[in-house]
């Protein structure tokens, strides 16, 4: 069995629960020594504001392919067996999962570190958006994941246009190389060029 055939993912609809014993079921294996799961659960609070329930929507297609590539870039990293994660669409009340990953492997520490990377790689890059329903209002929210990906993308990219003007600055001496050299003395307000 291929590690393709080894990836369960699934984006459910509206108002069906996550079945955590399917997926654990899913990556149970003979040759695997450890699983690992995560459940994201709906809380009933957010800084001292009362949660009635969480509601999220997605790109599915995109959403889909996301976790897949994640879990591609595990499979890269950890000795891995069998994968897979389900995401809820659509409101998910306190108590209840929004979020399920279940990771076998041969060694616990790869079924952990790999579980961990999965659920954070999600919540930094997937195209799923969470609005939070409170008793006296609603508002949607970004994960500190994503926020720091994109700061971290943002000082990425700062850093290598800086780098890439350093190296312009320093390629552009003379326009042919060494075949002409620019002399910027001036003699009566004229550019003298001089030719090498």
């Amino acid at each position: 069995m291929d590690s393709e055939e080894r990836t369960l993912v699934e984006i459910l609809e509206e108002n069906i629960p996550i079945d955590m014993a399917k997926y654990i079921k899913f990556v149970s294996v003979p040759q695997a020594g450890a699983i690992s799961t995560f459940s994201g659960t709906t809380r009933d609070n957010f800084e001292g504001k009362t949660v009635v329930e969480l509601r999220y929507e997605a790109y599915v297609p995109m959403a889909i392919r996301s976790i897949k590539s994640i879990c591609s870039s595990a499979r890269s990293s950890w000795n891995l067996h069998s994968m897979a994660v389900a995401h809820r669409l659509g409101p998910v009340p306190v108590g209840e999962i929004s979020v399920f990953i279940a990771v076998s492997a041969i060694h616990r520490a790869d079924a952990m570190d790999s579980c961990r990377f999965v659920i954070d790689e999600l919540k930094a890059s997937v195209p799923i958006w969470k609005k939070e329903v409170y008793d006296n209002g609603e508002v949607w929210k970004e994960n500190s994941e994503f926020m720091d990906r994109r700061l971290e993308l943002g000082k990425k990219g700062a850093d290598q246009n800086q780098n890439e003007a350093e190296s312009l600055r320093h390629s552009r001496k003379s326009c042919c190389g060494s075949k002409i050299k620019v002399n910027e003395e001036h003699d009566e307000g004229n550019l003298q060029h001089n030719i090498g």
